[in-house]
């Protein structure tokens, strides 16, 4: 994937009073997703129908996060937690989320999600967690490293090329 990385560390804020609504195969499938989904993830609707959810997936979300989600909505449960969302160019953005199963004639069919804006607290809050589980797991570890410019351009070079 490309990415701008001028905009790699830009959140994009939820807007109050915006919800994002997505419907997922039994396999995290995107089969429904709402304009604002399109619009805050970067992707067309287009684009997002088809693909795997976790193309969102930010490399800061703990692993942890995702197992008991999975594990929540398989056993019927709704699941309820803080995420951080990759945009498709490299930005961000963060959301409460929903999940929870559908039913059609008392068979699961699929899955829905919806997401709503979270505060500044919660995101600051949330980040420090996730940091630290992250950490905890042996996992990827978030960093943030300054770079002259020119090793930024040899960089930039070596990865488009």
């Amino acid at each position: 994937m490309d990415y701008n990385y001028s905009e790699f560390l830009i959140e994009t804020e939820v807007p109050e009073g915006e919800v994002i609504i997505s419907r997922t195969d039994l396999e995290g499938i995107i089969t429904h997703a709402n304009d604002v989904f399109s619009k805050i993830s970067g992707y067309s609707v287009d684009e997002l129908i088809g693909k795997p959810h976790n193309i969102l997936r930010h490399p800061d979300m703990p692993k942890s996060a995702f197992a008991h989600m999975w594990q929540s909505i398989q056993n019927g449960e709704t699941w309820q937690g803080y995420v951080k969302n990759m945009r498709k160019d490299g930005g961000f953005y963060w959301v409460f989320a929903e999940i929870s199963g559908v039913h059609k004639n008392g068979e699961l069919v699929e899955y829905k999600s919806i997401r709503s804006p979270i505060s500044r607290a919660k995101v600051l809050e949330m980040q420090k967690k996730y940091d630290a589980i992250k950490l905890a797991e042996k996992d990827t570890i978030r960093v943030v490293h300054y770079l002259s410019y020119n090793e930024y351009q040899k960089r930039a070079l070596h990865i488009k090329g």
